[in-house]
């Protein structure tokens, strides 16, 4: 695919005629996660799981590198399942970190162990995951105005993502920084983060509007 840049709006403009927000690119699997996961709201344990785990592991590389390896990652860790990840020992980080279809990083490694028994603790005390992390969902007034490209650019966490990071990190979490949270909150739908002006701003409101949060 190739692509387009339109003005200094931080928009791309597809073969398929759509504008969409510039860090998708031309990258066929990027414009895919762009277009149908990115800002879609989720309230699925284990998909919450596994984003928040693969948003620690990205730290200090790019999400593409990440997504690439997504399938590796969820063949190493039984499909974030965290019911079956606490179980992992010290054998299995041993394992893991001979696995070169994943970044190869012990304490990343170790940590999404680590976060899996925190996630049952968080599970059992909220009900769920997802109850748990969408009591983080700003209000609408305390979102920019306009969420434009530099808007965006600049926004690299927020309240309600140092609040969640300075919460976890309480419980024992690892590797859930304000600005790790605060990716996490876009990517999972917390927040609408698509541009003006992207095509697919308004649609993921309307699936906002329309998603039940859990409780």
């Amino acid at each position: 695919m190739e692509r387009e840049v339109i003005g200094f709006d931080g928009l791309i403009r597809g073969v398929d005629d759509c504008r969409r927000c510039w860090w998708a690119g031309n990258k066929t699997d990027y414009v895919a996660y762009h277009d149908y996961e990115w800002g879609v709201p989720v309230d699925d344990d284990q998909r919450l799981f596994e984003k928040i785990c693969l948003e620690g592991f990205q730290s200090g590389l790019s999400w593409l590198t990440i997504l690439r390896k997504r399938e590796n990652f969820r063949a190493a860790f039984a499909g974030f399942d965290f019911e079956k990840v606490v179980r992992y020992q010290q054998a299995d980080v041993e394992r893991l970190l001979q696995d070169a279809g994943i970044v190869r990083h012990r304490k990343k490694i170790e940590s999404v162990i680590n976060n899996a028994q925190r996630a049952i603790a968080l599970a059992d005390e909220f009900g769920s995951l997802g109850a748990y992390f969408w009591r983080y969902e700003p209000r609408d007034k305390d979102r920019p105005q306009r969420c434009d490209y530099m808007t965006l650019v600049e926004l690299s966490k927020t309240a309600e993502s140092i609040a969640l990071s300075k919460d976890l990190k309480k419980r024992g979490w690892s590797f859930v920084g304000p600005t790790t949270a605060y990716a996490f909150m876009q990517s999972m739908g917390i927040v609408n983060d698509h541009i003006e002006g992207c095509e697919w701003r308004s649609r993921v409101e309307k699936l906002r509007e329309e998603f039940k949060r859990p409780v």
